[in-house]
């Protein structure tokens, strides 16, 4: 379960969340959509507690998270830009990921989905942004994290690859675990989100699937929906 209550976020003058709440008590592929500064990376920074908020209180399976660290083992996290160690091979990179976090499993086949095992001993500096992207989503899911935070995941992504990862997305929902999307690919939220949480200036204008928003905003589909909402 997650909750967040009355989260507000400043950087500088700006503020990006405003009296922000919401809960998530399910398992479930959840969209967070919303215009550019809507504060939809402040939110899945401040689940990760790379962002401390000014107010509001951020709760993982009921307990508050604000000093504690040990429910991120509970969380993986796939972020938007893969950035890793150029001199690295991404069998290094593994092997890295792996003495570091602790409890992972094999990833054998992970790496066979997304064909990765020519690559195995490529360095990273060498691999095109797509690839490296497969190896951002082995990292992420090699792990059996509770919650999953995807950030854009299909950067970069082929097709075939990006049906692969649709696929991975909803075996993880299949087995019970919550997961956090951020992308600007409509047909994708339309596929296999839940439900949506539409954030506008750094409140949350909706929570709720896809037809329910249709209803609310008389549109007949998604993106025009989201387009209504922002113009």
């Amino acid at each position: 379960m997650i909750k967040i209550a009355n989260l507000s976020k400043k950087f500088g003058k700006l503020t990006v969340l405003d009296d922000l709440s919401f809960q998530i008590e399910k398992p479930g592929i959840f969209a967070i959509l919303g215009p550019n500064g809507s504060g939809k990376t402040t939110i899945l920074k401040t689940l990760l507690g790379m962002v401390i908020p000014q107010a509001g209180k951020v709760y993982f399976d009921d307990n508050m998270i604000l000093g504690s660290w040990d429910y991120r083992q509970n969380i993986g996290y796939l972020p938007q830009i893969a950035r890793f160690p150029d001199n690295l091979s991404v069998q290094e990179l593994i092997n890295m990921i792996k003495d570091i976090r602790g409890g992972a499993q094999d990833e054998s086949d992970l790496v066979d989905r997304f064909r990765l095992r020519p690559f195995l001993d490529k360095k990273l500096g060498n691999l095109s942004g797509g690839t490296r992207q497969k190896v951002n989503i082995v990292l992420t899911f090699m792990f059996d994290a509770k919650v999953l935070i995807l950030d854009e995941p299909t950067a970069g992504l082929d097709p075939v690859s990006l049906i692969d990862l649709k696929q991975l997305i909803e075996d993880e929902k299949a087995k019970g675990k919550i997961i956090l999307i951020t992308t600007h690919i409509m047909p994708l939220v339309e596929e296999i989100a839940d439900e949506i949480l539409f954030l506008l200036d750094g409140k949350m204008y909706f929570q709720g699937t896809i037809e329910e928003l249709g209803a609310k905003t008389g549109k007949q589909n998604l993106e025009h929906s989201i387009a209504s909402i922002v113009s």
